[in-house]
């Protein structure tokens, strides 16, 4: 069976400034609690376009229902504050991406994500 994650940054916002505050909330459902057997959330951009992409993991958590959470399913909230970059960039060439990544690890193996997507600063040609 395949969770439901949800993903909800702070009201809605799609945008935000270096150095804010990032605050989402993420919920997982229609899933046993005792088929879970980790959760990691993490704040990420990546580069896409021509040449070589690259990535990078600004902010980390991996929650373990054995580290006095049983159920790792309710609803839980993350914040971090921004770093001044990279900033998001819609070029031709080379985009950079930010976003909210969601990733549910069952027993047995499989695992499941779910991406959230958002800007960091302004860049002028930015769509």
């Amino acid at each position: 069976m395949e969770p439901l994650i949800s993903i909800v940054l702070d009201q809605n916002q799609r945008r935000y400034s270096p150095g804010e505050l990032l605050t989402c909330e993420y919920q997982v459902d229609a899933i046993e609690a005792d088929e879970i057997q980790a959760v990691e959330a993490s704040v990420m951009w990546h580069t896409e376009g021509k040449g070589d992409e690259d990535f990078s993991v600004h902010w980390f958590e991996r929650r373990l229902p054995h580290n006095g959470e049983a159920d790792l399913r309710p609803l839980h909230r993350i914040k971090t504050r921004l770093p001044n970059s990279p900033l998001s960039y819609d070029g031709q060439i080379v985009k950079v991406r930010w976003q909210v990544r969601v990733r549910v690890f069952l027993r047995g193996g499989k695992d499941f994500h779910s991406d959230k997507a958002f800007e960091l600063g302004h860049v002028d040609g930015f769509q």
